[in-house]
């Protein structure tokens, strides 16, 4: 029987894969500082046409685990041959995990038929979920919309994953047209977890420590993923298993910030090339975080031009 990349009887936490967001330094910080059960890569986009269906820099990032954490390589592209030869180069590169981007809503992800927009031609998923779950040695897993515009689609494919073999499932419950508007429907998420045999983890809208419970409680899902709500708070894995206070005051909220973001700033400073490029990526994560009582320091951070200007108004915070 397959290995999940999580042990037996526990709840498992795990980041998110975020493109732009969950690199290698990133999944560095968040595994030093509260240690999720499992990571992601960002998706890899399955090339067509090119000597490899990767590309050698996402080859490069693949491994079975990250400082011992379990990480879960996740592939984004169409056509059943071209996917799995993306999961076979995946596993020539170390992969023990890997997962089926079916949810990502943005761009070509979400008009054509990859990501979310695979949920446009179900009937070809009969034949891509079988061959990939054949072609891959561990763990399969499908990250998934609860449909493409009709939000109990997800129901009729459960016969699907269960018969080819998928090990478990992350259900954002919005369809692929929603995006992110209105609030996740973790209903449908309860109504999957009635209606499958297969491990099911929640994703969407658990931004606190009380959704993060409330969903637990409310969908007998087996764990959760965390996206934005790590990004914005990375101790919300803590927080969740009772190891940190469940919700910080002000002064404890902006000390943390601050050691994040200057941390990043340290590991995005050895990851990538040149004071701009380390400035755009740290602002990506600020474009996450939206504190109405921290909004002074926040929009100073966003308005830099300079790392040095950013630096500078990183004191603002604390």
């Amino acid at each position: 029987m397959t290995m999940l990349p999580w042990q037996p009887g526990t709840t498992p936490l795990m980041l998110a894969p975020m493109q732009g967001l969950t690199n290698r330094a990133l999944r560095g910080y968040f595994i030093e500082q509260v240690r999720p059960d499992v990571i992601f890569t960002e998706f890899m986009r399955v090339k067509a046409g090119a000597v490899s269906p990767l590309l050698p820099a996402d080859v490069r990032d693949i491994s079975p685990e990250q400082d011992g954490v379990p990480l879960v390589v996740q592939l984004v592209g169409h056509g059943r041959d071209l996917l799995v030869a993306a999961a076979r180069t995946a596993q020539e590169a170390g992969a023990r995990h890997i997962n089926l981007n079916m949810g990502c809503p943005y761009g070509r992800m979400g008009g054509g038929l990859t990501g979310g927009g695979m949920l446009r031609s179900p009937d070809d998923l009969a034949e891509i979920i079988p061959a990939l779950r054949e072609a891959i040695r561990g763990s399969f897993s499908v990250k998934i919309r609860s449909g493409y515009d009709d939000p109990d689609q997800i129901l009729s494919l459960l016969p699907l994953f269960e018969a080819s073999g998928v090990d478990f499932l992350v259900l954002h419950p919005r369809t692929v047209v929603q995006k992110y508007d209105a609030q996740a429907d973790h209903r449908v998420t309860a109504r999957v977890v009635r209606e499958t045999r297969l491990p099911v983890i929640a994703n969407g809208d658990i931004l606190t420590t009380a959704d993060g419970k409330r969903v637990l409680a409310e969908t007998g899902v087996a764990g959760l993923m965390l996206g934005r709500g790590a990004i914005t708070d990375p101790l919300l894995f803590r927080r969740l298993r009772g190891e940190a206070s469940p919700e910080p005051g002000l002064d404890e909220r902006s000390t943390e910030l601050d050691r994040y973001l200057r941390e990043m700033l340290s590991r995005y400073g050895q990851l990538f090339c040149g004071d701009i490029q380390v400035l755009n990526k740290i602002k990506e994560i600020i474009a996450y975080l939206d504190n109405p009582e921290l909004a002074k320091p926040l929009k100073e951070l966003r308005r830099a031009k300079t790392l040095r200007a950013f630096e500078a108004a990183l004191d603002g915070l604390c």
